[in-house]
């Protein structure tokens, strides 16, 4: 929850910046183009004070100067170089005299082409634009010019052509001032009602971007949070992924390291998962996992963290809770998850088994936390226990199996294993009543390396499955050839739970047992206890099968786990072997006595054996022969060899006869 609320307020001020940076860029252009526009304007302004000035000019020239000037008197050809006459110049006088007082004209001067001034309303001969002036020497040829002059007073100036109307032609040019400020201030109103035009419409432009852009960063905010959430989230369960999950336990453990806190880190995996995909459907499936993760997370407290890892296995963060703690809620857990659901119609129950290593006992890195976590979790489902805590030890699980399991592959390749046999001897004769096959890996680099390092890795895996069949070919194999040479025992197998979970295996014996021509009943398949705890129908179905062919059923380390007994009625089990942890203690623990005697009880009363393993003394061997244990196996009998050295294993001195 905290990890939640922690996220969206980064993402709220994300989106408020990129709002901001949004309509910031786009306040940018809407200045600009009012910018643009404004000088356009004042330009269209200028443009258009110019030609009304000309405008006015002409007229003028054309109602007031021309008529003056044509009196009666003929203009040169030349022009009015010569200057005008008399009649002319008051003809001139009487027509500009009500302009210049009106103020409609400023001044007004008549100039030949050499730049004489010829008349002046207020007389001079003198002044006005230089006949250099490109606008003089324009509108002497006939193209009139207007030029709005800046100071005081801003004033128009023109430039007009003066055509004498008898031949059409310039004979001079009319030098005109004209008041600006009459078309500056009808310019002014059109400007600025022009202005009030402009800004509204800049505003309005600037508010669509302004919405363009809110409406832009929010699609993109929720775009990035959709993102953020897919990439963070199981798409099925809505619960946090791998990645999330590390990222949030990585800052719990943080603080718990700076504040010495405690805490829990569990795996969970659920158990027949695979049953109900086979049986009902991926679909069903699918829905199976979204209802035990509300349930799960229903169960949880608002600080505890829940994350689907893939597959039907999850994991749990619980800060500050304590052993006690954790296994209570994760009890509770189990039991909410395991409570029955509908799935297609069908009623069901689904089980989980929960991996615990708590920091900072089992450490304080989450890797090194995870990887205790699945050993226990491993360790339950191998048991019956639903909730087990690390016990420590090495856990060579995930990273070193990796390297285990590519080189098993190649040890399968290359037939680098190899086959010892410990003897089963009879009680109270001691004599060899059979034999156990037991694999090792004769390692290139190694040497000869245990089992117990190997086969887990191997469970863990489907290789199991094509070095349990290896060692069924070779061992029955061996037990053809020692046959023949007069040794009749039987031979026990040890086989995995994966094997009897894999279809077609009793199949696969009854094949292996024709193509050495073994019958059946020399063979003896040994089975973990707590693999009859595992996938129960399933195993029981196979084991049954089995049965059928002939084939001895015995259950290994019996007392080890906590199978009920409900477990083994019904099943063919030909044998019981008691656990060698019960057997090493039966000469100073009365309880185990107890124990060894109620199981060899339990056996007989099944119609089965009882074999004790683990026997390294002769007073062991003669309390089991007294208690009525049928057989015995162990160092005191003799240690695995190969099987030519098992015919000449002696009757250990001190044994029964």
């Amino acid at each position: 929850m905290w990890s939640r609320r922690a996220r969206r307020q980064p993402g709220a001020r994300t989106s408020t910046r990129l709002f901001a940076t949004y309509a910031a860029a786009s306040l940018v252009p809407v200045v600009a183009l009012g910018a643009m526009m404004v000088q356009t304007y004042r330009g269209d302004a200028a443009d258009q004070g110019r030609a009304q000035g000309l405008a006015q000019a002409a007229v003028i020239a054309e109602m007031a100067i021309a008529p003056a000037l044509n009196t009666g008197e003929t203009v040169a050809s030349d022009g009015i170089t010569d200057g005008l006459t008399v009649v002319q110049v008051e003809g001139m006088r009487a027509a500009t005299e009500q302009a210049v007082f009106r103020g409609a004209v400023l001044r007004v001067r008549l100039r030949s082409f050499t730049g004489r001034v010829v008349f002046s309303d207020d007389g001079s001969t003198s002044g006005g634009v230089p006949t250099s002036d490109p606008d003089f020497q324009a509108a002497a040829a006939g193209n009139p010019r207007a030029t709005v002059i800046d100071g005081r007073v801003d004033v128009i100036r023109v430039l007009q052509p003066l055509v004498a109307s008898a031949s059409g032609q310039s004979v001079g040019v009319i030098e005109l001032y004209l008041p600006y400020q009459t078309i500056a201030d009808q310019l002014h109103a059109q400007m600025t009602r022009s202005w009030w035009r402009i800004g509204g419409a800049l505003i309005a432009l600037y508010l669509v971007l302004a919405l363009l852009a809110w409406s832009t960063t929010r699609s993109l905010s929720r775009y990035a949070a959709r993102q953020e959430y897919q990439a963070t989230h199981d798409a099925l369960t809505g619960l946090p992924n791998r990645t999330a999950f590390r990222d949030q336990a990585e800052q719990v453990l943080e603080v718990a390291r700076r504040n010495g806190g405690n805490g829990a880190v569990v795996l969970a995996d659920l158990n027949r998962f695979k049953e109900v995909n086979d049986t009902l459907g991926h679909h069903a499936g699918d829905e199976l996992l979204r209802i035990v993760s509300v349930r799960m997370r229903d169960a949880l407290g608002p600080d505890d963290i829940l994350a689907r890892l893939g597959g039907d296995e999850f994991a749990l963060m619980l800060p500050g809770r304590d052993r006690t703690e954790a296994v209570a809620l994760l009890e509770s857990v189990h039991d909410r998850v395991s409570d029955e659901m509908v799935l297609d119609g069908v009623p069901l129950s689904i089980e989980a088994s929960f991996g615990v290593s708590l920091y900072p006992e089992h450490g304080d890195q989450l890797q090194d936390l995870k990887q205790r976590a699945d050993t226990a979790m491993y360790q339950g489902k191998r048991g019956t226990a639903d909730v087990v805590v690390y016990a420590g030890g090495e856990t060579s699980h995930p990273h070193q199996w990796l390297v285990v399991q590519a080189e098993l592959r190649h040890a399968l390749e290359r037939d680098e294993l190899v086959l010892f046999y410990q003897p089963k001897v009879n009680l109270p004769s001691g004599e060899v009543g059979g034999v156990e096959a037991l694999v090792r890996w004769q390692h290139p680099l190694r040497g000869l390396v245990p089992p117990g390092e190997f086969l887990p890795a191997a469970e863990h895996s489907g290789l199991i499955v094509p070095l349990t069949e290896w060692v069924l070919r070779r061992a029955l194999a061996g037990q053809a050839g020692w046959t023949r040479l007069g040794w009749d025992w039987p031979l026990s197998v040890n086989v995995s739970a994966r094997n009897l979970e894999v279809p077609g295996f009793p199949q696969l014996v009854k094949d292996l047992l024709a193509e050495t021509g073994t019958p059946p009943d020399r063979l003896i398949l040994e089975i973990t206890e707590t693999a009859l705890a595992g996938d129960t129908d399933t195993v029981a179905r196979t084991v049954v099968e089995l049965g059928q062919l002939g084939v001895g059923i015995s259950v290994d380390d019996f007392g080890a786990g906590f199978t009920s007994l409900a477990y083994l009625r019904g099943l063919p089990i030909t044998e019981i072997k008691i656990d060698r942890a019960f057997v090493a203690d039966v000469m100073r623990d009365p309880q185990s006595q107890a124990i060894v005697r109620s199981v060899i009880e339990l056996a007989h009363g099944l119609g089965s054996r009882a074999t004790a393993e683990g026997v390294e003394t002769a007073e062991v061997g003669h309390w089991l022969a007294a208690a009525g244990c049928d057989e015995a196996q162990g160092y005191f009998y003799g240690r695995p060899a190969p099987w030519p050295e098992i015919s000449a294993v002696p009757v250990p001195e001190g044994a029964v006869r």
